[in-house]
């Protein structure tokens, strides 16, 4: 869903996790959780080509439309320029990996009759109830980094090596989609992709302890044969896998696989994964 993808585009340009390492809300500066309703907007307006308003921020089908975030739902504040103009309404929690969107013609009616210095007033209890959503509490793309225990990223991030600390991402999170966001926050290095493929990344250093470190792009029918999540192209997930002679198994190099169950002890490396090769840097790609 593209509304989806413009807000979880938001919330990991606002982490900025490959230099900060930040995964989450509470980590943000002040300024940074304000700038993150312009972000939405650019955002939004680079997916759908909005034209620009005459008085607000874009102008679709012919109408006004002004765009506001708030992180905390119903909390939008209105300037005077959307007045009697459609603001269209958005909030999520990326704890809770969902999201809300809706419209609203921001009416005398519908808004408080008290203004801040700036002039600018919210919703009253009308307007909240009048919101037409298109969207709401929609599934967000997972934060992976939200979803593992506390205990766990904290094991993730207590190592100096970004290599070490990838490893240790798809360890924790078998079974769970790994943004390459999150891939390029934990290891954070500029090649962070490089960190997952077999040529000394965590494909190949993960391969003893039966781990497959699927991509999106390239292994998304095995992924579906294991039984787990759909994969989009951006998106990685491991499983920890063993040999069978169940006709069920997953074939791969000649031989089937079944994930293995907690605590069952691996014999045996995981199969080798064939990597798609990029002509134009010449070198393997198994992002």
């Amino acid at each position: 869903m593209r509304w989806a993808g413009v807000v979880r585009r938001t919330y990991d340009m606002i982490y900025n996790g490959q230099e900060t390492g930040r995964y989450q809300w509470s980590q943000l500066m002040k300024t940074e959780k304000t700038h993150f309703g312009t972000m939405f907007e650019i955002n939004a307006q680079r997916e759908f080509q909005f034209s620009g308003g005459d008085k607000t921020d874009f102008r679709i089908a012919g109408h006004e439309v002004d765009a506001k975030w708030s992180q905390i739902d119903g909390g939008w504040m209105l300037p005077p320029e959307v007045f009697d103009e459609l603001a269209l309404v958005a909030t999520g929690n990326d704890r809770e990996s969902c999201w809300s969107l809706g419209l609203i013609r921001v009416t005398e009616d519908v808004r408080r009759i008290k203004v801040n210095r700036d002039q600018k007033t919210q919703l009253n209890r009308l307007g909240r109830q009048s919101i037409r959503w298109l969207w709401r509490n929609t599934e967000l793309r997972p934060n992976v980094l939200l979803t593992l225990s506390e205990s766990a990223v904290e094991h993730i991030f207590d190592s100096i090596y970004g290599t070490q600390r990838t490893h240790r991402l798809f360890r924790e999170a078998e079974g769970y989609i790994v943004h390459r966001n999150a891939v390029a926050t934990v290891s954070k290095q500029l090649d962070a992709q490089k960190r997952v493929r077999s040529n000394g990344g965590s494909r190949g250093a993960l391969r003893s302890e039966g781990y497959l470190i699927l991509s999106g792009k390239y292994h998304r029918d095995i992924a579906s044969g294991f039984g787990l999540p759909l994969l989009l192209a951006d998106e990685y997930i491991s499983v920890r896998v063993v040999p069978t002679d169940d006709s069920t198994g997953v074939l791969i190099g000649g031989r089937r696989w079944r994930r293995a169950k907690p605590g069952e002890s691996v014999t045996e490396p995981a199969p080798h994964l064939k990597e798609k090769v990029n002509s134009s840097e010449g070198s393997s790609d198994g992002s």
